[in-house]
């Protein structure tokens, strides 16, 4: 066969999937009589189950965290709520076995491959999410109103209400991270750590700004619909990074339009398109050890997977993790060799959604399968395992999960992603040592997130 017959055929089979994920029927949406189920005895506002577990290890959701604790005063640093809850109990490597049906292969891959070093200390259940009346109502209007659009985007969204909080598939429930509340807004400026295999780290320090796209100051409705929010990213440290700016609209649809990203050179002084902030993409200052895609543990079209919905199980996963945010706290104290410490970390047992994610005939990616494990609560992915081509585990992803009870947004303190492979991780989220924390009242207008603006951010 000539070249020209083999691309010929490559032609053809693209446009055969492009065709059949068009063509792919929408879902069909809950009822209003589910719906309504939402904010019930049944159903959390945002789709969890109300009930407690058989035996009350995971209570039952009252309500959540409504009000500030009272060691809170304000601004943006939180102080941890639970200051004297102690471990219930510790996993290591030697008691192992006990409790491997509620961790994922990937989290027993941890203490198989650090038995000396890896633990996991687990505390009492404590169910404090909660979203904004407004995002309740979003979420009920949703549930009746958005359908996926083949395999590529979503018809009917209102944003910042979760797309699917009653979720018919896996695609649904991978929806609901992709698209969870996240506050209207937010700024932050955070480390991201590459520790070498024996512990040696460089700092990178982003700042980073976020809008959902109907909470801009100069918002126009019906002004791009498929832009669900606007993100910018500038490099802060080391001094050879520093000035370079990413810039992404991330819009819903991004087989019908794709994410429009670019990239400000700080050495360069040039501002250039970056269709490779997509997919398995190089994450930024990653030393290779995360994709593009790889970033909030999971971000972008989920169209190169076939999700399937496994159902839910009991899992312990990183949650409430006040103590990694702690004002502070000495970067050294944290990050250590192979990963973060342990002994800082707070672990609950939580219900989850499993789902699985293996890659699309006729794509490409260099993870062929992820496996998802979504807290009920939150929507927030709490472990993804990746999985090589050859079927093999490679890659941990673990956000250690917490409640910004002044906004009422589920975010994480730090996201970690720990490589089998390599021995080294990656961990992103760290502000302990910044004059401020994230700041989630800032307000920010489009032309802030416009190419012609990143010139003026990226000034060094």
């Amino acid at each position: 066969m000539n070249m020209k017959s083999t691309y010929k055929l490559k032609l053809m089979a693209s446009a055969l999937l492009a065709t059949s994920m068009a063509a792919a029927p929408a879902f069909a949406k809950v009822d209003q009589a589910q719906a309504d189920k939402l904010g019930g005895s049944e159903l959390t506002p945002s789709g969890a189950e109300v009930a407690a577990n058989a035996d009350g290890s995971i209570p039952k959701w009252e309500g959540g965290m409504t009000d500030n604790p009272s060691c809170y005063n304000g601004g943006e640093f939180l102080c941890n709520p639970f200051p004297d809850d102690k471990p219930l109990f510790t996993i290591t490597a030697q008691n192992l076995d006990q409790y491997k049906s509620k961790l994922s292969p990937g989290q027993i891959a941890m203490f198989e491959k650090y038995p000396d070093t890896y633990r996991m200390p687990v505390y009492q259940t404590r169910r404090v999410y909660t979203i904004p009346d407004r995002i309740k109502e979003l979420t009920k209007k949703n549930a009746v109103s958005t359908q996926t659009a083949g395999a590529t985007g979503l018809t009917g969204l209102n944003l910042q209400g979760y797309p699917f909080p009653i979720p018919q598939n896996g695609l649904e429930a991978i929806w609901n991270h992709i698209g969870r509340w996240r506050g209207d807004a937010l700024e932050r400026t955070i480390g991201q750590v590459t520790p070498q295999a024996n512990g040696n780290y460089s700092m990178v320090m982003f700042n980073d700004q976020l809008s959902v796209t109907n909470q801009l100051t100069d918002y126009v409705p019906g002004e791009d619909d498929n832009v669900m929010f606007y993100f910018k990213q500038q490099v802060t440290a080391p001094a050879r990074l520093a000035g370079n700016v990413l810039l992404v609209h991330e819009t819903i649809d991004q087989v019908k339009e794709p994410r429009r990203a670019w990239i400000y050179n700080a050495g360069q002084r040039r501002v250039r398109r970056a269709p490779q902030v997509a997919y398995d993409g190089p994450g930024t200052a990653s030393d290779g050890l995360r994709t593009a895609d790889n970033f909030d543990l999971f971000n972008g079209s989920p169209d190169r997977y076939e999700w399937t919905l496994k159902g839910k199980k009991e899992m312990y996963i990183a949650y409430n993790s006040y103590k990694l945010d702690e004002k502070g706290v000495p970067y050294d104290q944290m990050i250590q060799a192979g990963h973060i410490n342990q002994d800082m970390a707070r672990y609950e047992l939580h219900r989850v959604w499993e789902v699985e994610g293996n890659l699309r005939a006729g794509t490409r990616h260099i993870y062929a399968k992820r496996v998802f494990f979504l807290d009920e609560d939150s929507w927030l992915a709490g472990v993804i395992d990746h999985y090589d081509g050859r079927g093999n585990l490679w890659r941990v992803a673990e956000a250690h999960q917490q409640f910004y009870y002044n906004v009422d947004v589920q975010g994480y303190a730090i996201e970690t992603l720990y490589d089998l492979n390599a021995g080294r991780y990656l961990a992103l989220g760290f502000e302990n040592n910044e004059p401020k924390g994230t700041n989630f009242e800032v307000k920010f207008s489009k032309v802030e997130f416009q190419p012609a603006a990143l010139r003026r951010s990226g000034v060094r």
